[in-house]
């Protein structure tokens, strides 16, 4: 068995955007590129797009929800399917019981 750390990570909160440390320089790939080609990759992103004016004055800051520890007993076959799927099972069965819940929840509410 070998021991990890299970220290919850440090939480670093910044007063404004300006506190914030300075972006990661751009890669050589990224300053060869032309502007016609970075016009053309931010057309084809999905994700990219112009921010309505108004979305930082309706965003609001949503904490994520803390875990804890416990002892679980599984059937075999139950974990043996989940260890199979290889690295990050565990996180992969926190998320079906929690797919459960929401399901359940919404049903009843």
């Amino acid at each position: 068995m070998t021991a990890r750390n299970t220290k919850e990570p440090k939480v670093v909160r910044y007063e404004s955007l300006d506190d914030l440390p300075a972006a990661p320089r751009l890669g050589k790939a990224v300053k060869a590129m032309s502007d016609a080609e970075i016009e053309r990759r931010a057309a084809e992103d999905a994700d990219a797009g112009a921010i309505p004016p108004d979305f930082w004055d309706k965003a609001q800051v949503v904490e994520p929800e803390g875990t804890e520890q416990i002892t679980l007993r599984l059937p075999r076959h139950v974990l043996g399917h989940f260890k199979s799927t290889g690295k990050g099972y565990q996180t992969r069965i926190s998320r079906v019981l929690a797919s459960y819940v929401d399901a359940v929840t919404k049903k009843v509410g």
